[in-house]
């Protein structure tokens, strides 16, 4: 679901002609394929636009288990299934290649005394107290 920052919560109008319903299929093994068919406003069926097909999976890290979504670029149910595996394989690829530029980030962040980098060395009035980002 989509949150909504409290300041934005007065501007919170739904788009009448971009709605969908969802039906949610699972394995109860492997992962979850979430179907989104367009709707028109009064509910009837949509023609006009693709039904389209989300995986979610999970991968456990030392925080816990982080949930993967993704998009399946598929004609029916039984095609999102069928390629579910191999979308999920390259989504969990591609967020652990992230976490891993995250930790390499944050590694070599570079660390500046609070008085900053002028005058004598950063050791200036509160200076040399180191503060980790």
């Amino acid at each position: 679901m989509a949150q909504i920052p409290r300041e934005r919560a007065s501007d919170a109008k739904m788009d009448s002609k971009a709605l969908y319903r969802e039906e949610i299929y699972t394995d109860r093994k492997v992962g979850t394929i979430r179907t989104l068919i367009p709707v028109k406003s009064d509910g009837s069926p949509d023609a006009t636009r693709k039904t389209i097909y989300a995986g979610e999976a999970q991968i456990l890290t030392n925080a816990g288990p982080l949930p993967i979504n993704f998009e399946i670029d598929a004609n029916s149910l039984a095609d999102a299934a069928e390629k579910f595996a191999d979308v999920a394989k390259e989504a969990i690829e591609r967020t652990v290649r992230e976490l891993q530029e995250l930790r390499r980030q944050a590694a070599s962040s570079i660390v500046v005394p609070q008085g900053g980098m002028g005058g004598m060395g950063g050791l200036g009035p509160g200076g040399g107290k180191i503060q980790i980002p």
